[in-house]
């Protein structure tokens, strides 16, 4: 009985010092693909990885990882040639397939991926027509603000648009209705203003846009993707 309980005592601590190696050796991988992402990216505000599943080191053995969450801070993006920054971009990312070895892997691609981006009404202006402000509008509508000639004097107009996302890249935002004030034609005129498709480039490899929502906080969209490049 001693010498079954003296196994037993260092079985547990043989499995304790082998499950303490396995959450020092996720924690490096997470710091060196948090590393890697902010160097590919270009981002401004960081990374941060968490590598799910348990044991790590069985994955990694096998050279894929079950789920890897990042967070992407100010993500650097282009639209219509403008830079426009990303300030949230959160995924969960399935089926990390591994290239190379744990202490140098040279690349990691993710079979699936699912979770959402935000843009400020800030970085949304940037995107719009010149001279335009875009800002949150309430119920889910933004407020899109220009200045238009009107009968040679420059005036200023606010309408509330619908913001929709389009071919998996591309933000659109339509005014649900322009006060056209019994003018011939001042609709179209303030819609040039108002109205604009902007495609979104600069994104992560894999990645598309589905959908888009206006809140008070930003733009929030739902993003999807196969053959994600996390990494390399």
């Amino acid at each position: 009985m001693r010498a079954l309980r003296i196994l037993l005592i260092f079985a547990v601590v043989l499995g304790g010092i082998f499950v303490a190696v396995d959450r020092i050796a996720v924690n490096m991988a997470e710091s060196e693909v948090a590393d890697r992402v902010q160097n590919q990216q270009g981002l401004g505000g960081g990374a941060d990885v968490s590598i799910k599943g348990f044991l790590f080191l069985t994955q990694v053995a096998a050279k894929q990882l079950d789920q890897v969450d990042v967070t992407l801070k100010d993500v650097e993006a282009s639209a219509a040639g403008r830079k426009v920054t990303v300030s949230e971009l959160a995924a969960e990312l399935h089926d990390v397939q591994l290239q190379g070895s744990l202490t140098g892997f040279t690349s990691a691609k993710a079979a699936r991926a699912t979770g959402t981006a935000t843009i400020s009404y800030a970085d949304l202006t940037k995107a719009s027509e010149e001279g335009v402000r875009v800002s949150y509008g309430g119920n889910g509508k933004v407020k899109v603000t220009g200045s238009i000639d009107i009968l040679g004097r420059t005036v200023t107009r606010s309408v509330l648009s619908t913001v929709s996302m389009v071919d998996g890249n591309t933000i659109r935002v339509r005014a649900d209705k322009v006060p056209a004030e019994g003018i011939p034609g001042l609709e179209d005129i303030i819609r040039k203003r108002t109205d604009f498709d902007r495609q979104i480039g600069g994104l992560p490899d894999g990645l598309k846009l589905e959908k888009i929502e206006a809140r008070e906080g930003g733009a929030e969209i739902s993003v999807t993707g196969t053959d994600v490049e996390l990494a390399g």
